[in-house]
């Protein structure tokens, strides 16, 4: 199975909107610190509370684009909202995500984080995110 995820991070990271997100700065240092049991934990509520609900509270602004290293995780993985599990997971919407989905959910963004460490930091500018005319994306302004 770790080989399925891989190759499905390594086609997602294709995409413009996803390659863009990496963890910096505090993401970063709360991944390293915290280490992988703590994150997958952070990962399953999370996932369970703004995610596998039939109809997520606000879902396509529901995961910030940064402040925890699973948000930021989300965004690269495309596990953010219910119609990028869709569109790029094959997870329809509208029902409640199943044990084995959120299982599926929760490795895919533990290995994206995983293998966020193993790669050497990249420059600290303190931003996940592009931007656009002096600002920043807003949530919610996913494009894919």
């Amino acid at each position: 199975m770790a080989d399925s995820i891989d190759q499905k991070l390594d086609a997602v990271a294709r995409h413009w909107f996803r390659a863009k997100f990496h963890l910096r700065g505090r993401e970063r240092a709360t991944a390293q610190t915290r280490g992988p049991a703590t994150m997958r934990w952070h990962a399953r509520d999370l996932i369970a509370k703004r995610l596998a609900p039939a109809e997520p509270y606000n879902d396509g602004k529901q995961t910030p684009y940064r402040g925890h290293p699973v948000f930021v995780a989300q965004h690269a993985t495309a596990t953010c909202c219910r119609s990028c599990l869709q569109r790029w997971h094959d997870i329809p919407p509208g029902r409640e995500l199943s044990r084995l989905e959120r299982g599926y959910v929760v490795d895919v963004i533990c290995r994206w984080i995983e293998r966020e460490l193993e790669s050497p930091p990249g420059p600290d500018d303190g931003s996940a995110v592009r931007r656009v005319g002096g600002g920043a994306e807003q949530a919610g302004e996913d494009s894919g």
